[in-house]
């Protein structure tokens, strides 16, 4: 014989209005995110990169194009690729290429996003370096490009670095670190 009993389905209340609803062991804690986090794009900075990088490897082709027809029209030029040694021109203007566009663009960050603990600076290749506040921070211009053909605003190669943050270099536009401590021009 059963006798019918009332079950209760326990049910979670809804925090009331200026309360906080408390985190258990089993809930997520993940950090806040900030309120108010201000990004900051670097277009002359990364204009000015590729540029470079992009006059560069015209200039590695056309001096590989002067070589290899050089070479064709040469006595014996005739010969394969691989006898005459084109075929290992051909690798090192390409590995030639590739580590210079890498090393010309990677000093040129796509953003910097500001927050007001932290600045992280989002890497040209996607690596994100967190730094400390900008108030922390410093600045000293190494030297200053005007606007021009390989950029349409004024870019400045910069140095970075703070108490216990080391020194970064950077191709940056003017004043994407504007609010960290300007010190004067290196000798």
């Amino acid at each position: 014989m059963s006798t019918s009993r009332p079950v209760r389905i326990p049910r979670t209340r809804s925090p009331g209005p200026g309360s906080t609803p408390a985190q258990g062991p089993g809930t997520d804690s993940k950090p806040p995110l900030p309120l108010h986090l201000e990004r900051r794009v670097n277009v002359g900075g990364s204009q000015r990169a590729v540029r470079v990088a992009g006059l560069f490897v015209v200039t590695l082709g056309a001096l590989y194009a002067a070589f290899a027809l050089y070479d064709r029209s040469a006595p014996g030029g005739t010969a394969s690729p691989a006898g005459n040694g084109l075929l290992f021109f051909t690798v090192v203007f390409l590995l030639f290429a590739i580590v210079g566009v890498v090393y010309s663009v990677t000093p040129a960050p796509r953003a910097v996003e500001v927050g007001a603990d932290r600045v992280t600076v989002v890497g040209r290749w996607g690596r994100r370096s967190r730094l400390p506040a900008l108030e922390l921070l410093s600045v000293s211009v190494v030297r200053r490009y005007p606007a021009g053909w390989l950029s349409s605003r004024e870019v400045e190669l910069i140095e970075l670095f703070g108490e216990d943050t080391p020194r970064r270099s950077y191709l940056a536009d003017a004043g994407l670190f504007a609010g960290a401590r300007t010190l004067p021009r290196r000798p």
